[in-house]
């Protein structure tokens, strides 16, 4: 296989990589933003998940440590007693979502 077409298909790789971690990114973005606005959920829990957001957000940073970042908001809070159950089950599914992206 020559250097040119060796080079195209990682960038090809690089590019399928990269589409399925802005897929995962946006689909942790909706369940945070569900948990945010549920009012049944205690306050800490929302102004996390709204933080995890905003750290998913950011654009300044690699998508592994934008994920690792929400992914440190979020395992702090989850040991939260007073977390609903349902909102845990998504909260424990945003992060295997996360969990999936690397640098």
């Amino acid at each position: 296989m020559s250097v040119t077409k060796t080079v195209r298909v990682c960038l090809m790789v690089g590019k399928k990589k990269l589409q399925e971690y802005e897929e995962r990114m946006g689909q942790a973005l909706v369940v945070l933003g569900q948990v945010s606005e549920d009012n049944t959920t205690p306050r800490n829990i929302r102004r996390a998940a709204k933080e995890s957001s905003e750290a998913l957000q950011n654009a300044e940073l690699s998508y592994g440590v934008r994920a690792s970042n929400a992914i440190s908001i979020l395992d702090e809070i989850l040991q939260d007693p007073n977390m609903p159950l349902y909102t845990r089950t998504k909260l424990w599914n945003v992060m295997s979502l996360l969990e999936a992206i690397k640098d």
